[in-house]
């Protein structure tokens, strides 16, 4: 089979940089980063964090062969900033939503499990203990 074993996918081999950036010389600001054992998951919400920050002018990826794990992320700022520094500020922010996020989950976890909770059924619509019991949300109907 043509596809590589799965932990070349993601195991950086002996002296492989997972970041290397590269300045553009057509382009003023701008410079093409190669994320390597990275798929179209990272790319996308960097892309999406970079687009929401006012200093980038251009942000997108491409991901150039299936087979090949890495993407190329292309940047370009105003200038106020370099490219590198601007994905730096995006993975920080980036780091801090996935860390307000796990939190928000753990929370709601925690309100799930104490008692005298309100039982919801597959909807979120609360049931009564006595109803819900052994029956599938489907036999509600």
């Amino acid at each position: 089979m043509n596809a590589p074993n799965r932990y070349e996918l993601y195991v950086l081999e002996e002296g492989e940089r997972s970041v290397e950036v590269s300045e553009d010389t057509k382009i003023p600001n701008a410079a093409t980063i190669k994320i390597v054992k990275q798929d179209h998951t990272l790319a996308n919400l960097l892309r999406s964090q970079l687009l929401t920050m006012p200093q980038v002018l251009f942000a997108g990826y491409k991901v150039p062969h299936p087979l090949h794990p890495y993407f190329l992320l292309k940047i370009q700022t105003d200038g106020s900033v370099t490219p590198a520094q601007i994905l730096e500020n995006a993975c920080t922010k980036l780091i801090g939503t996935i860390a307000t996020l796990e939190s928000k989950f753990q929370r709601e976890f925690t309100y799930k499990d104490v008692d005298g909770g309100v039982q919801e059924d597959a909807y979120g619509a609360p049931v009564s203990a006595g109803n819900f019991e052994g029956r599938d949300y489907v036999d509600l109907f």
